[in-house]
């Protein structure tokens, strides 16, 4: 049966359909004839000629009413069987076209449907053995399946992350609110001094601050990825510009494939670069080193400086909303959580890392 069930359907249906029509047909026939024999046996009439006896013409006997009934009722026979042979022949055939081309698809099909419709998609759905159309749609569902699968695991971690950066918001936000509010109550006290004022102008950009932050993630998080192909050579002529911006007392080192060129979306590249040199730069001491590499399927960025390192819990848990390495104003802890939130929206990740020499690695891949 195998080779039937590496046809189409349409060629299977034909096949089974013909094999089984031939059958019912030479059955039928040796049924009719088969029949006939029968009836002239049970109720022979007319005469017999045979030319070694004599005379040679015989009349047969006219039969009993009991063989005559017999008789007929082979005759009506003789046209029914044929039709009822037709009939179960074409009911087996259906049935085991059935069996063979479709129960076993429509149940792998069917079953797979149920479980997404329970919203169970940690499931494989078992590639039907059958090369035919019903075997390209377990296939094709197989898929879909999947497709989903990542789709509904992409919108839980951007959920939970949104968890954690409301949280985190709301959290770090705190501090601003009630040194604002202390400082309305000394302004309604009449305290007017230039320390107060001073005080409410910083919290007030730093609230500012904090939105801006909250809106470019957000807006980080919307923006689709557009890959493109771009030289190598490109990327380093980029890099080395951002770096003489960000980092102009800082002795740097850049190396890039030669001659290579990759697809990737520019413009998440270059603001994945520019926050880890940015970082890098504000805990270096004398040197800053960044390499660029094709591994496999994916180009690794690598921004490496000679500062003190990341903090353990860092490296631990990986980068927060509003985590700050040290409590400064200016900054809000949220350029490594944008290039995370970005590489995971390339398809890479982010790896933090200390070096045995001293001073802080990141990488950043992209797929």
């Amino acid at each position: 049966m195998d080779w039937l069930r590496r046809m189409s359907l349409k060629s299977a249906l034909f096949t089974m359909m013909f094999l089984g029509l031939t059958f019912a047909s030479l059955l039928s026939i040796g049924v009719f004839y088969g029949c006939i024999l029968l009836s002239s046996t049970i109720a022979p009439s007319g005469i017999m000629f045979d030319i070694h006896s004599s005379p040679p013409v015989t009349w047969l006997p006219k039969p009993s009413k009991q063989a005559i009934a017999i008789a007929n009722i082979v005759s009506i026979l003789q046209i029914i069987l044929p039709i009822l042979i037709f009939t179960i022949v074409i009911l087996l055939t259906t049935s085991l076209f059935y069996r063979i081309k479709l129960k076993d698809p429509l149940h792998i099909l069917k079953s797979g449907a149920e479980r997404i419709m329970e919203n169970d998609l940690d499931f494989m759905i078992p590639t039907s053995q059958s090369g035919d159309e019903l075997g390209e749609l377990c296939t094709a569902f197989e898929k879909m399946r999947e497709s989903l699968l990542v789709n509904s695991r992409t919108l839980w971690r951007q959920a939970e992350e949104r968890k954690r950066l409301n949280a985190a918001f709301a959290h770090d936000l705190r501090n601003p609110i009630t040194v604002l509010k202390g400082t309305v109550k000394l302004l309604r006290k009449g305290i007017r001094d230039e320390q107060t004022i001073t005080r409410l102008e910083n919290y007030t950009l730093r609230i500012e601050q904090y939105i801006e932050s909250m809106s470019n993630i957000q807006r980080l998080e919307q923006v689709p990825v557009q890959k493109k192909k771009l030289a190598c050579s490109l990327l380093r002529a980029e890099l080395a510009d951002t770096a003489r911006i960000l980092a102009p007392a800082l002795s740097c080192e850049i190396t890039v494939p030669q001659e290579r060129s990759v697809e990737i979306d520019h413009g998440l590249f270059m603001t994945v670069a520019e926050n880890l040199i940015s970082n890098a730069s504000r805990f270096s001491e004398n040197t800053l080193q960044i390499h660029l590499q094709i591994c496999g399927s994916s180009l690794l960025l690598s921004v490496m400086d000679d500062g003190p390192g990341f903090p353990g819990e860092l490296i631990r848990d990986g980068p927060k909303p509003f985590g700050k390495m040290e409590e400064n104003a200016a900054h809000f802890g949220m350029g490594l959580y944008s290039c995370q939130t970005i590489c995971i929206k390339h398809g890479g990740k982010l790896v933090l890392k200390n070096m045995d020499t001293g001073g802080a690695k990141a990488d950043a891949y992209f797929s």
